[in-house]
């Protein structure tokens, strides 16, 4: 679904992607763990076209990104919803976007809204919601666009502990039922081995793969006991991290 071969970038005289190569299969998750400044948001900055590769090819479905521009729908850390619309108007903003009208895009969102936890909420604002719901509003805005592969950039990092916890069991749940094509970037070794089918390290800027590991590991993983392989996975990710900063991550 999504393939990367050999990707190197500068920002000026600064590289930052240096030969960076990975896979995303169709309905696979796959997340991308590095230290901080190594150019993992980078990565999802070329897919989405802020950014051009200077080296290597990027291909989704095949084609090359620049001819397939409608091949990643993006999530950001915040939730970034308009706080003067509605939430189901935030919802349907990217389908809005490509086009759709709103009645069409409206149509498409309601039969969702229960799935997503937000059924009777849609002629809310933002600020009449919490965090997770928030977060949820954000989720559905994105993987309603239908795109093939969705990017998630540390969709639960702005939350607290135990409403990132409740968050990452909901959207294990849905992602199970729906399996998105998922490529995710976190800071959260945990995060990553509960909700990964393969995770990518990067090293130190410039960021090239140091690691590629498959997570074994039956699911679901959130919310049950975590197991020895498990543990002994975490401590791995850990381990290769520490070394690219000498200090804990």
């Amino acid at each position: 679904m999504l393939d990367m071969r050999g990707v190197g970038m500068r920002l000026g005289d600064t590289p930052v992607l240096n030969d960076i190569t990975l896979h995303v299969a169709q309905g696979e998750f796959v997340s991308i763990l590095g230290p901080s400044g190594a150019g993992k948001s980078t990565i999802f900055r070329l897919l989405t076209g802020a950014l051009r590769h200077d080296t290597g090819t990027i291909t989704c479905n095949g084609q090359p990104i620049d001819q397939n521009d409608n091949g990643f729908a993006f999530m950001p850390q915040r939730d970034a919803l308009m706080p003067w619309r509605r939430i189901i108007d935030n919802i349907t903003l990217g389908l809005e976007v490509q086009g759709i009208a709103r009645k069409d895009a409206r149509a498409r969102v309601m039969p969702l809204l229960e799935e997503f936890g937000l059924n009777g909420y849609e002629a809310r604002y933002p600020a009449q919601l919490s965090g997770g719901m928030r977060q949820r509003a954000a989720l559905l805005r994105t993987v309603v666009q239908a795109r093939p592969v969705q990017l998630l950039d540390e969709p639960f990092g702005a939350l607290d502990a135990l409403t990132r916890t409740q968050m990452q069991r909901w959207f294990e749940a849905r992602w199970q039922a729906a399996r998105w094509t998922t490529l995710l970037v976190t800071h959260d070794v945990r995060e990553a081995v509960a909700l990964s089918d393969c995770i990518y390290v990067l090293s130190a800027r410039p960021a090239r793969v140091i690691a590629e590991i498959p997570v074994p590991t039956p699911r679901p993983r959130m919310g049950q006991p975590t197991t020895p392989q498990a543990h002994a996975l975490e401590a791995q990710l850990l381990d290769i991290l520490l070394t690219q900063t000498g200090d804990p991550i």
